[in-house]
């Protein structure tokens, strides 16, 4: 893992660096570079475009660890609008939303699993009405067991609703044989948080191999593998299991993030492969940033750079 991963993502919880960076416009050239807007129309035209070239989305209202009720409602409002927006524009059938459960209430005191229960079927709700589905992102490791609890109890209605596991964290594989069930939609990525050695691998090489073994078991079993990752070699991989394990086109997707890697999005769904792309969007865009600059720190002088020309 890289020197630098820490300390970026230390720097990350840094309120001083925070108010510096958030009072710039969006933001000197980077920030642009992995979130299209802060608005709605910004998400769904940034949407309409993707799917022009032959891709598909999920779009992610920015916002996590939430402790305040109304923060909470007007952030399920916000899936709501985009939802409507999504419908109107006929990009429901190409488009999902992938949501934070601290966004809408989990880290409330007293009954915040249940606030963000509800609040998530409320999205799931408007998903169904508008043609599409939600995946429940995944956050760092303390709430991993709350956030496949509500999965669990969300699938009962709402059974399209899809997972997301870190391959980082030493439990995954065995979470990975738990979901592998028919009609299972699981995404698959790497981990973007900074974990303790007790619950995560450490080394990039230990997380990769993590990875290809949860491949292995999504791919063999019975649901939806979605393959979130941009490194080549886990592409290959990935390409290579499906075709071992009998996968046609359509029975798995790649994922990949807004702005990185778009030519091989592209290149991948010329070949036949379902390319769904990453779209955050939102004023809340400061933790998600420093998560990608920790996941490629030499974006980090250019950052640095663009902070200094704007003083």
């Amino acid at each position: 893992m890289s020197l630098l991963r820490q300390p970026i993502l230390l720097l990350a919880r840094s309120q001083g660096v925070k108010r510096l960076v958030s009072t710039m416009p969006v933001s000197s050239g980077i920030v642009t570079s992995y979130v299209p807007g802060e608005t709605t129309a910004d998400a769904v035209d940034a949407t309409a475009a993707l799917v022009a070239d032959g891709l598909r989305v999920t779009l992610d209202h920015l916002g996590e660890d939430t402790t305040d009720a109304a923060r909470a409602d007007a952030t399920v409002a916000a899936y709501k609008e985009l939802l409507a927006d999504l419908s109107s524009r006929g990009l429901a059938a190409h488009a999902e939303v992938s949501v934070k459960l601290s966004a809408i209430g989990q880290m409330l005191p007293g009954d915040g699993r249940t606030v963000a229960l509800e609040n998530a079927r409320e999205i799931c709700h408007a998903a169904r009405n508008a043609g599409t589905t939600v995946t429940l992102d995944m956050e760092d490791h303390t709430t991993t067991d709350s956030t496949l609890a509500i999965l669990r109890e969300l699938r009962k209605d709402f059974p399209e609703t899809g997972a997301v596991l870190q391959a980082m964290l030493r439990r995954t594989e065995a979470d990975c044989r738990e979901l592998a069930y028919e009609g299972s939609r699981v995404r698959l990525c790497k981990g973007a948080y900074m974990e303790p050695d007790t619950v995560a691998f450490q080394d990039r090489i230990d997380i990769d191999k993590s990875y290809v073994r949860c491949l292995k078991v999504l791919l063999g079993g019975q649901g939806y593998p979605m393959i979130a990752t941009h490194d080549p070699r886990m592409v290959t991989i990935a390409a290579s299991l499906a075709s071992r394990f009998g996968r046609q086109p359509g029975t798995y997707e790649f994922q990949m993030l807004y702005g990185i890697r778009p030519e091989e999005q592209k290149r991948l769904a010329a070949a036949g492969e379902t390319v769904r792309v990453y779209i955050p969007y939102g004023t809340e865009w400061y933790g998600y940033l420093m998560r990608r600059l920790a996941e490629k720190p030499q974006n980090l002088g250019f950052f640095a750079r663009s902070l200094v020309s704007k003083k």
